[in-house]
């Protein structure tokens, strides 16, 4: 496991998945068809966003302390 958070050095994470408006019909519209990973530091609120089409491989936790 890496260091923990890069702004405070906590390691006491959260997780939530998220869905975005794009821009043009789809913002006119509400499609929310632009879905993420949120990984945050439960400590500072330091947050990262993931796409989760991007990103099926791995732990994106690790990827949120640098690993």
């Amino acid at each position: 496991m890496a260091d923990g958070c890069i702004k405070c050095g906590q390691n006491d994470v959260g997780q939530k998945d998220v869905a975005m408006t794009g821009s043009g019909l789809s913002k006119m519209f509400d499609v929310q068809h632009n879905k993420f990973t949120v990984i945050y530091c439960k400590n500072c609120g330091y947050s990262e966003f993931y796409n989760k089409n991007a990103s099926k491989a791995g732990n994106i936790v690790d990827f949120f302390f640098g690993g």
